[in-house]
């Protein structure tokens, strides 16, 4: 009898260890293909049952939660979406998170390590964080009003610190119309990837265009650096059309005053000859430095969402470089690097890494993380600087920027229209970049790019001046007002 029960109870042992390492090995060895399943909801369950924290601006939630009682309990809405939309990105039950909601997931779900419960064992928090955004209301309703129904993007900064003031993509959309996970979400999903106008598309911050003439302020920053041009005063335009350099191309000039021109006339003219030249003369090694310098080529920045970097073609033949030096050829920018050109100049020759997020905090107002300047560069001579800021500021006074003047403040900037498609048969790109300094300021306080791609107007009409400027002013008009 005893034996048997022995023979029974080493049976009962050998069962429960054969228990064990079944169940070690479901959770440790097959742990990852469990939770990558597609019928496994738990994490979706986990993630939904708590509601998701806020993304405020000015202070105030344009984000909540609102309980379906249903499995899936918290769904995500929105306030203003459309408006919000290339800040916030959407948070959808069926597909996924964009732009911040996915950037900081971690504090908006409640997974960020300084939000768990029980932050010794990994536990999750009672509630999700609150992620406090730079952007300012007053700029972002004026960038989105000033584009109205037209494709295009602004993004303005403050110059000294690297916030993002407003960030606008048009068309846009509405988050909430994907924050279920029911039909109406599905029609709503295949109706804007169907959209030929990709109101999906951020493209503030995802989408590069060719700069056009708004890319001078770069190549003239070079061409002094470099010492090609020393005194605003200098002639450097040259009389008749640039044949591009090893080709029968020739490029001309809207203006024939510019075969005369001057550095400060042909930066306010908009000269293409004459830039074309300094390019050339400053040559592709150090034209890609400084176009660098100011932020092109970098695949890295994140803000804290990736950014679509900006390119300056280093590897392009004398021909190529002209064009490149114009903002033509393989330059590519997205507003926000534009924007950064601009603040570079309003910033003394310095530039800050942008970011959107100002603070991250639990649920109860407790900061866990917090963002401010930082990655400061010198990215030109305060000399440099001083010479550019005069440039701009003509381009507003006398040039072809008037329509960016704002009362009582001193305004710079560069006007644009940048051909494209085959054969630059496309409607041309209407640009403008500028920065603001408001009455008794030290500093300018705002920096600014504004790109409109479908103007309605005759294709030989449509400038960065008449088009692009009024938006940029009203973005300028709204922060120095605020």
């Amino acid at each position: 009898m005893t034996r048997t029960v022995r023979h029974a109870a080493l049976f009962c042992l050998l069962l429960l260890a054969a228990l064990l390492v079944n169940a070690a090995r479901v959770q440790v060895v097959e742990a990852g293909p469990y939770e990558r399943h597609p019928a496994n909801r738990r994490a979706d369950i986990d993630r939904h049952h708590r509601p998701r924290g806020d993304i405020l601006v000015g202070g105030r939630p344009v984000t909540g939660s609102v309980d379906t009682g249903e499995r899936l309990r918290h769904e995500r809405t929105y306030t203003d979406g459309p408006l919000y939309a290339p800040v916030t990105g959407f948070a959808s039950l069926a597909y996924g998170a964009t732009l911040l909601e996915h950037a900081e997931d971690d504090v908006l779900a409640g997974r960020h390590p300084l939000l768990a419960a029980l932050p010794l064992f990994g536990g999750p928090a009672d509630g999700g964080g609150d992620v406090f955004t730079t952007i300012e209301p007053a700029a972002q309703r004026a960038a989105f009003e000033g584009l109205g129904d037209r494709k295009g993007a602004v993004v303005a900064l403050e110059p000294a610190t690297g916030r993002i003031l407003a960030m606008v993509s048009t068309p846009s959309y509405d988050p909430a119309e994907l924050s279920g996970n029911g039909p109406s979400a599905a029609r709503a999903w295949r109706r804007l990837l169907g959209d030929a106008d990709q109101p999906l598309l951020n493209r503030a911050v995802r989408q590069t265009y060719p700069p056009g003439s708004t890319f001078k302020v770069v190549t003239a920053a070079a061409a002094l650096e470099a010492g090609v041009v020393r005194d605003l005063g200098q002639r450097v335009g040259v009389p008749g059309p640039y044949r591009l350099p090893g080709t029968g191309t020739e490029l001309t000039d809207e203006r024939a005053e510019c075969g005369r021109a001057t550095l400060r006339q042909a930066f306010e003219w908009s000269c293409n000859t004459v830039f074309a030249r300094l390019g050339v003369r400053v040559g592709a090694q150090r034209m890609t430095r400084t176009a660098r310098e100011f932020g092109f080529n970098d695949a890295g920045l994140r803000v804290p969402f990736g950014v679509a970097p900006s390119t300056f073609d280093p590897d392009v033949d004398r021909a190529q470089l002209a064009l490149s030096s114009i903002g033509q050829y393989n330059t590519r920018a997205t507003p926000l690097q534009m924007a950064r050109v601009a603040a570079v100049v309003a910033g003394g020759g310095t530039a800050r890494a942008p970011y959107l997020v100002e603070r991250t905090t639990t649920d109860g107002g407790t900061t866990i993380g917090r963002a401010g300047p930082r990655g400061l560069r010198q990215v030109v001579r305060p000399v440099t600087a001083r010479l550019l800021r005069e440039l701009m500021t003509g381009v507003v006074t006398d040039g072809t920027g008037a329509q960016a003047a704002v009362a009582g403040a001193e305004v710079g900037g560069k006007t644009g229209t940048a051909q494209h498609g085959v054969g630059n048969a496309g409607t041309p790109y209407a640009w403008f970049v500028s920065w603001a300094r408001g009455k008794g300021e030290l500093e300018p306080r705002v920096a600014v790019a504004v790109v409109v791609e479908d103007a309605a107007a005759d294709r030989g009409d449509i400038t960065g001046g008449d088009v692009a400027a009024p938006v940029a002013r009203a973005v300028m008009k709204a922060v120095l007002d605020s």
